[in-house]
């Protein structure tokens, strides 16, 4: 049959361009984002996606490198980008669930399939029943793999689930502040009062923005650890030493606020946690630091939307705790 062979052909297409592109994605990405990368902790919030803003619309990337046990988040919705097998709690069921599906793609790439043995299923039919039974055996894994947790990690969720959720940004009315860009807020608690944003927060972390940016140019490890927690200093300084492996120097400057508003504030005990969401410009390039020659970036002023994390406890003030690019 024609109809068969070509559409074979086109997903074995489909696959070698997935294998290939993929690679690629993640390389020019990583490359893109030469600033203080990502990564720190928002409390038992730290692997939930804050909710989105005027100014980031759009969902925040996942945190990728926490000191944060993944068993102390509190409940909400799959942060963008889990994908299908990132469920939390899966572990080996949802390796075995990827492997047994990679299986089958790969079986069908080199021209064979999962049950390549019965000549039967070499059509589209074979295609489609293959498919089918690998959709129905995940979802059955995963289902019963949900159910048997779910009285396992009912109470550590008790707590949190009595927690009145986030009052978004968006309800907050125009932009109060038009010196700094940012809005006013009142963030959502725990059993604690509410979190109340004040002007003179917003002014701290527009702030902490400008001066976190500078110590990373100037590479002044002392002064980020007056800025931000040990664990982000951590993550500065691994950057810090593995862009001095390649002979390089990332530097940040003409850092300008131009828009910020509050995406969420809550209280953990003594601790206050804000999450805001920035717009802000800068000129961001990496140069050799032999030669001066630029790398990556440019002279250019560019605009970029971050979501930064801040913490505060008692007697202290601000400092940086975790960064998510938007």
């Amino acid at each position: 049959m024609i109809f068969p062979k070509r559409l074979s052909a086109i997903v074995k297409t489909l696959a070698v361009v997935t294998a290939v592109a993929m690679p690629l994605a993640i390389a020019v990405s990583s490359s893109v984002d030469a600033r203080p990368s990502s990564g720190g902790s928002r409390g038992t919030r730290t692997f939930s996606a804050p909710p989105t803003t005027r100014t980031a619309p759009n969902a925040a990337q996942p945190i990728e490198r926490s000191m944060t046990q993944p068993g102390t988040k509190a409940p909400a919705a799959a942060p963008a980008g889990g994908g299908f097998f990132n469920r939390p709690g899966m572990g080996m069921l949802g390796g075995l669930a990827a492997g047994f599906l990679g299986a089958g793609l790969l079986g069908m790439l080199f021209g064979g399939g999962l049950f390549s043995g019965l000549g039967s299923l070499s059509s589209i039919f074979g295609l489609i029943i293959q498919l089918g039974l690998i959709y129905l055996v995940v979802r059955f894994a995963m289902s019963w793999w949900q159910r048997r947790n779910a009285s396992a990690n009912a109470p550590a969720y008790a707590n949190a689930s009595a927690v009145p959720g986030p009052t978004p940004s968006q309800d907050q009315g125009p932009l109060a502040n038009a010196r700094s860009g940012f809005g006013f807020g009142l963030g959502g608690g725990s059993n604690d009062a509410p979190l109340e944003i004040k002007p003179d927060d917003y002014d701290a972390f527009e702030r902490l923005l400008g001066e976190v940016n500078t110590a990373w140019s100037n590479q002044d490890i002392a002064k980020l650890h007056t800025l931000a927690t040990p664990e982000m200093v951590s993550y500065f300084t691994e950057d810090l030493n593995a862009n001095k492996e390649r002979g390089v120097v990332n530097t940040v400057s003409g850092v300008k606020l131009l828009q910020g508003d509050l995406a969420e504030a809550w209280r953990e005990g003594p601790t206050d946690y804000a999450t805001v969401a920035l717009r802000y410009a800068l000129v961001d390039k990496t140069v050799e630091q032999a030669t001066g020659k630029i790398v990556e970036g440019s002279d250019t002023p560019t605009e970029v939307t971050d979501v930064w994390t801040f913490t505060r406890r008692p007697g202290s003030g601000w400092e940086l705790s975790a960064i998510q690019y938007a």
